[in-house]
């Protein structure tokens, strides 16, 4: 055997320097922990408990995955990273190869240990490739469980939700949650959401809750829905290098700044919706953020086709899954008296549906938004609102109004107007009509109001396309939930089968046990509506939205804005 000498063992060093740096590559390539971990760090947070009697015994050197005093100097595979310890980790090998290796001093946390003396003697023998060493060994007692291929942050984790989990009793109580997170830190935000469920809760008990009774009413009242929407919404497929809690605590936080932006209560459905669309990383969600950027970008607003029909429904009967046509109504405000007219019809609404009214007044600049008309403006509206017990917020923001209540529809279900401005006759007015530009682009049913009605006699207009499939399918759910007296009328401008649509209709409902009146004939269609209406006594109508593209519909005008100009009662306008 060729005596060791301090040159190769240099060159040793320099190797295993080289080796370290691309091992540390590797390991973040692939997310796993390059760095030792601390003992005092790691020893803070598993609770330490007791020892047991050092012994002299055999360690495996791949569980040896963490230092007491030079976690900087190695890295896991415990290989040099100090360029300045050249010499000192050259002359152990030197006497290693010499005289063989001593024993070296560990301390064990669960299934890992520390070094407390023999760094430089672990890492030669990780470099002439040996898998053991003998170590004298103390081993501790700990409540949080530690591996060799953990960090630190695991480690943190591990030992804030077992805290979390002791101090809760959650584990006896709803062993059902596990509670998990991937982030250092948010069993505190946990801890927080319950002290204000706690605080909510006393002043609905008119008392002070105890801390388990907090607890389980924030797990059973807010934490658990939140996990059963996530999980109804897939959220976990748009994020999934999240747990439920994160996101948990992610929608929550979204909600909250989507509130402060917007001046509404947001729902928490909404919220998670809008976090995904937002900020997932999908292919689908990216693509279509993509498409819709590209599309602002080319589509000028006046000829902007819009969402396709029943988009509506998607987005809010489906993941509420309740017996509600809607929970929000927008109402955008004017200055003028009749401005009142859409309030008032929104809160007949309101009262039927239990839903909230979310009014949205625009001003023309920020330096608008504190004026004396806003003040006015606000406390017509809260007084109406109170006055009528329902539940509503005024919004006051500075912008086009057009854009701005086509952005905002997006949280309501349904939008009550007045119809301040209908549609014009002349094809380049109409190209700047504001309420066909919000029903062209909105995916919202747009209810216009020339003058409030209680909605009772209304009359559908159907022709069997599949915008007014949608204004069937809300026809009867009025029907079934208002009791409404409903006439469907349907118009051949020529085909010569009049009844061919009214049959349909007519299937749909009876299916459903629901019944109505109808009427069929000939004629040009918006004349015929109007003139069966006004007959009849109808106190609103029922109508799809515009049949052509906005290109075409601009050039020759449509039935709903016949409708529009000519009836002096609400119009509902669906998509």
């Amino acid at each position: 055997m060729l005596k060791p000498t301090l040159t190769s063992a240099i060159n040793d060093f320099h190797e295993a320097r080289r080796k370290a740096s691309l091992s540390d590559l590797m390991r973040r390539i692939t997310g796993r922990p390059s760095e030792l971990l601390p003992f005092d760090e790691v020893s803070q947070y598993v609770r330490v408990r007791g020892t047991r009697l050092r012994e002299l015994k055999d360690i495996p050197l791949d569980a040896i995955a963490g230092s007491v005093g030079r976690y900087e100097d190695f890295n896991r595979e415990f290989l040099p990273l100090q360029v300045s310890d050249a010499s000192r980790w050259a002359g152990v090998k030197k006497a290693v190869e010499a005289q063989g290796l001593p024993p070296i001093e560990v301390y064990k946390l669960d299934q890992v240990f520390f070094v407390v003396d023999g760094n430089h003697r672990v890492s030669i023998a990780r470099d002439m490739g040996s898998t053991h060493i003998e170590a004298y060994v103390t081993e501790f007692d700990v409540d949080v469980s530690v591996g060799p291929e953990d960090d630190l942050e695991d480690i943190v984790l591990r030992a804030e939700l077992a805290n979390f989990i002791e101090d809760t009793g959650l584990d006896q109580h709803r062993p059902q949650y596990d509670f998990y997170t991937t982030s250092a830190g948010r069993f505190r935000q946990l801890r927080d959401h319950i002290n204000v469920h706690r605080y909510y809760l006393g002043l609905e008990l008119g008392r002070e809750p105890s801390q388990e009774e907090a607890v389980l009413s924030w797990v059973d009242r807010v934490y658990g829905p939140m996990l059963e929407l996530i999980r109804e919404n897939g959220l976990l497929r748009d994020f999934p290098e999240r747990t439920e809690t994160d996101l948990y605590l992610w929608i929550m936080k979204h909600r909250g700044e989507l509130t402060q932006e917007l001046g509404w209560d947001i729902e928490p459905t909404r919220a998670a919706q809008n976090l995904a669309a937002r900020f997932s990383a999908t292919p689908r969600r990216v693509i279509s953020r993509v498409r819709n950027r590209l599309l602002d970008l080319v589509t000028p607003d006046e000829l902007e086709g819009g969402p396709p029909p029943g988009q509506w429904r998607n987005e809010t009967f489906a993941p509420r899954r309740q017996d509600r046509l809607t929970t929000s109504i927008l109402v955008p405000l004017r200055g003028w008296d009749q401005n009142w007219l859409a309030l008032d019809q929104a809160i007949t609404v309101a009262q039927r549906e239990n839903a909230t009214v979310r009014g949205l007044y625009v001003v023309h600049s920020p330096d608008d938004l504190e004026s004396d008309e806003v003040r006015q403006i606000r406390d017509g509206f809260e007084w109406r609102i109170n006055e009528r017990g329902v539940r509503g917020k005024l919004a006051v923001t500075s912008g086009n109004i057009t854009d701005i209540i086509v952005d905002r529809a997006t949280w309501n279900e349904l939008i009550v107007m007045h119809m301040h401005y209908p549609p014009p006759t002349q094809p380049i007015a109409r190209l700047r009509s504001g309420i066909r530009h919000i029903m062209q682009r909105s995916s919202r049913p747009v209810l216009a109001v020339p003058d409030a009605s209680d909605l009772q006699r209304p009359m559908l207009a159907y022709d069997g396309s599949p915008k007014a499939q949608e204004a069937l399918y809300l026809s009867a759910y009025l029907i079934e939930r208002w009791g409404i007296d409903l006439l469907v009328v349907s118009v051949d401008e020529g085909r010569g089968k009049p009844w061919e649509q009214c049959d349909h209709a007519k299937a749909y409902l009876e299916e459903r046990g629901l019944s109505a009146s109808y009427h069929c004939g000939l004629g040009k269609a918006g004349d015929v509506l109007l003139k069966t209406a006004r007959e009849d006594n109808r106190d609103s109508i029922i109508i799809g939205g515009y049949a052509y593209n906005p290109f075409l519909g601009v050039l020759l005008g449509s039935t709903v804005d016949h409708i529009l100009r000519e009836f002096k009662q609400p119009v509902l306008v669906t998509r």
